[in-house]
């Protein structure tokens, strides 16, 4: 039977990242007029995008399933353990990250590391930041957001969402999105494209979404270095 000590062959579940601001800015290509915005996470695990944006006076909300599912201390401890579960993976399949934006497993467990206990610490202050909700429903008002952002569960787990999940998740999205979505990034776990990404295409345009794939200058998984922005078509004249 695997113990912990032994190197991972998959990711198991669904990982509960800590992100920092400035992997978010590269991800998402993010510009000073967009952190202005009133932004949502979503999911947002135990990033610490929330925490930085909004000690800088920005306006961001987070959310999860998690913060609903688990206190803050845990939610803590979660942070931790899950960086911890993220980087056991990147080194036993150290071959299928681009060591650039980090430059090594330490500096990528620094990295987690830090940005889990800013939001450990943001989440104790400011627990209204951190809505517990989970896609394809989400708990807020219509274009309740100027700018939503979505990375590492949509295409990610291609294994386990199908189609309609991501057709009714990026839906919900838009929903409470009043200018754009941006979801990154547009590979699956095992480094391949989406499969099914042109029929979800279609099927948002169908729903008059457009969507463009836009190149990023972040590259941490090997071949995702692109997101999918979304935006409403323009109504016929």
């Amino acid at each position: 039977m695997p113990t912990e000590s032994d190197p991972p062959t998959t990711i198991s579940d669904i990982l509960v990242s800590s992100r920092s601001l400035a992997e978010y800015r590269a991800m998402f290509t993010l510009t000073g007029d967009d952190l202005r915005c009133r932004i949502l996470d979503c999911p947002g695990g135990t990033a610490g995008f929330t925490a930085d944006v909004c000690a800088a006076g920005g306006d961001v909300t987070a959310c999860d399933p998690v913060y609903g599912q688990y206190t803050t201390i845990e939610l803590a401890a979660m942070a931790q353990r899950e960086s911890d579960r993220g980087n056991r993976y990147c080194r036993s399949h150290a071959d299928d990250y681009v060591w650039t934006f980090f430059s090594d497993p330490d500096d990528h467990a620094f990295s987690r590391s830090e940005a889990g206990r800013q939001f450990s610490d943001d989440r104790r202050a400011h627990p209204e930041r951190y809505i517990a909700g989970g896609l394809p429903r989400l708990p807020f008002d219509d274009k309740a957001f100027d700018l939503v952002l979505s990375s590492h569960l949509l295409f990610s787990y291609a294994d386990r969402l199908d189609l309609s999940f991501h057709h009714d998740a990026v839906c919900e999205l838009m929903r409470v999105a009043a200018a754009e979505v941006r979801i990154f990034p547009l590979v699956t776990l095992d480094q391949t494209e989406y499969p099914h990404l042109d029929a979800l295409r279609q099927r948002l345009a169908d729903d008059g979404i457009t969507t463009d794939i836009l190149s990023v200058d972040y590259q941490f998984q090997a071949g995702a270095n692109a997101m999918l922005v979304c935006t409403r078509s323009t109504d016929p004249q």
